[in-house]
């Protein structure tokens, strides 16, 4: 039986970074080679980056692309067979494709086209992209392989059961998919193994990393034998060339060319090409390599760290700026972007008003000494006071308008520092209080990038103990930061607890609500206070508003809000006791 070396590339892309993108399929096809690899695929839609959305609606984008493919195919070492993945364009139609080609031998030998397009929490490949209905075979060094994309693994029928007629050796699936927590393992164990028993065929299945705006990618590329076995798999969040030796068997297949019927009432049509190569006589055996999975706080954190450190450097920002409380939820921020920067590029700046506590400014001050941000205490009352000057004659502004302001002078100040100095602002906010309204806009939701955005505030502490623990001789964060009652210090003696629910109680009633769209009558039924979800409900529906307006943060659960979850802001539907 033949072993063929395969390799995954599992790499940083840039959406729109052509020619970038184009030298990373290059450096890793020069690496794989001189590994010793026979065949190489790099993650989906390598060329033009994922997800491109609303590009590959333009013409001159997909042109450049396949301008870019062609240039790719001369640069590429002959001798090895790559698959990477563009943005292509259907014969016939015009319409953009989700394409996999194969190139060998400075020419492009055969094109697969994503048959199964998501259209589901952040996918919309219904709206971009032609479903694809032939499946290539190439046979290479006694070897039949096909090829599949992202979603054709993950439902029944389709491109999987064609394989199997079509009696493919190797199944090669270049990815695009999105971390989730845990998701790492759900691939591995409930979807990619089954599939390779399915087809009885060897499944390479490699996956991007990185973060593009409010999706990060882990990686985790592996491979799993024709039983379903794993054989090889990459760390997470970091970019590698991992390689396999797979032994092979020839199998016989059932249909040679022509149509297959998938079962979803769809055909695909199988096309068979050859190309020339024998696997090396006597190549010694490479010894597998299963990277550990990341325990989970350490897979989220690595997770927050990767896709803000993305969203300041494909953006071209040298820094980032953040107001540092000496609360919970500025400090794992800060820390997030210590770790993801350097300390060097972080400013942290305390914003000091008229209820501000000295041990706010004495925890922020302490935190900044131990990362070592750049950090300044800025003291906005006099300005507060200010506004309340020019406001008198309007009858000035009270209670939670007054709160308000204070908070809009800080988030005009930190904004201020951006236009001045390019910093780019971090905004500190956590899910709990995105879902029920708990900041003030244009004040604590200004920013450009909210890295903690989809972290509900429960796990926020348990991430700042996990990053504490991680480093117990030097702990980042001081400890009051972490055990003193939230509050946003905006009146006398305020706390968080004040208008909302303990956030244990809190967290719980928006996962069933936000998390698992439970309705009024099922979260009672599972044991929740129907005071306690009336109130959760009616901040969460009537803070619509002011979530369209938050900046971009990165998705870690299954219903981030903006992508995943998306509902109407103006609504007259209301939970009622009756709904079940």
């Amino acid at each position: 039986m033949p072993v063929l070396r395969v390799a995954l590339g599992q790499c940083r892309l840039i959406v729109g970074d052509l020619p970038g993108n184009a030298a990373v399929a290059t450096d890793l096809a020069r690496r794989a080679v001189a590994a010793g690899a026979d065949v190489l695929v790099l993650p989906e839609m390598h060329l033009t980056g994922y997800m491109p959305e609303d590009l590959v609606l333009r013409r001159s984008f997909l042109q450049a692309t396949e301008r870019t493919l062609e240039q790719l195919t001369g640069e590429l070492p002959p001798e090895l067979l790559v698959v990477v993945g563009l943005a292509g364009t259907q014969p016939g139609t015009g319409r953009p494709t989700n394409e996999a080609a194969f190139v060998h031998g400075g020419r492009i030998v055969a094109r697969y086209a994503k048959h199964h397009l998501p259209n589901y929490g952040v996918f919309d490949e219904y709206r971009y992209f032609a479903r694809g209905d032939a499946f290539p075979v190439v046979r290479f060094k006694g070897v039949d392989i096909g090829a599949v994309i992202c979603e054709d693994l993950w439902q029944d029928h389709g491109p999987v059961s064609v394989a199997r007629s079509a009696g493919v050796d190797l199944i090669l699936c270049p990815n695009g998919s999105p971390w989730e927590r845990g998701k790492g393992r759900q691939r591995a164990e409930s979807i990619v193994g089954p599939r390779a028993r399915e087809a009885g065929a060897a499944i390479a299945y490699v996956n991007q990393v990185g973060g593009q705006d409010e999706v990060v990618y882990d990686g985790q590329s592996f491979v799993v034998d024709g039983s379903g076995q794993l054989v090889a798999r990459s760390p997470q969040f970091v970019e590698d060339l991992l390689l396999a030796d797979l032994e092979l068997a020839d199998r016989p297949a059932a249909v040679r060319n022509g149509p297959v019927d998938v079962g979803d009432g769809t055909f695909m049509t199988v096309s068979r090409h050859e190309l020339p190569g024998q696997v090396p006589a006597g190549r010694e055996r490479l010894p597998r390599s299963i990277a550990p999975q990341l325990p989970l706080h350490n897979e989220i954190w690595q997770a927050l760290v990767v896709a803000t450190r993305d969203y300041v450097e494909k953006n071209g920002f040298k820094s980032v700026v953040l107001g540092l409380s000496g609360g919970i939820d500025s400090a794992v921020v800060a820390t997030i972007a210590v770790d993801a920067l350097g300390a060097e590029r972080v400013h942290t700046v305390a914003l000091p008003s008229a209820y501000s506590s000295q041990h706010s400014l004495d925890d922020a001050a302490e935190l900044a000494r131990r990362q070592g941000t750049q950090h300044q205490v800025i003291r906005i009352a006099p300005v507060v006071d200010g506004f309340h000057l020019a406001l008198e004659g309007s009858g000035g502004l009270h209670g939670l308008a007054e709160e308000n302001l204070q908070a809009r002078v800080r988030g005009t100040t930190l904004m201020a520092l951006s236009n001045e100095h390019g910093h780019l602002v971090l905004t500190t906010g956590n899910k709990s209080e995105l879902a029920t309204g708990f900041s003030t806009l244009y004040g604590d939701s200004a920013g450009g990038f909210a890295p903690i955005k989809d972290v509900e505030k429960s796990l926020v502490w348990e991430l700042a103990r996990w990053r504490n623990d991680a480093s117990p001789d030097a702990p980042p964060i001081p400890e009051n930061s972490i055990t003193k009652p939230p509050s946003a210090e905006l009146a006398p003696g305020q706390l968080d607890s004040d208008r909302l629910p303990d956030y244990t109680v809190l967290d719980r009633v928006l996962d069933g609500y936000v998390e698992q769209d439970l309705g009024r009558a099922e979260l009672i039924e599972r044991g929740e206070d129907p005071q306690v979800v009336d109130r959760v409900i009616r901040l969460v529906d009537g803070a619509e508003y002011k979530r369209r307006q938050y900046p971009p943060g990165p998705k870690t659960t299954m219903k981030a809000f903006g992508r995943d979850r998306r509902l109407p802001i103006t609504s007259k539907w209301r939970e009622q006791p009756s709904d079940g």
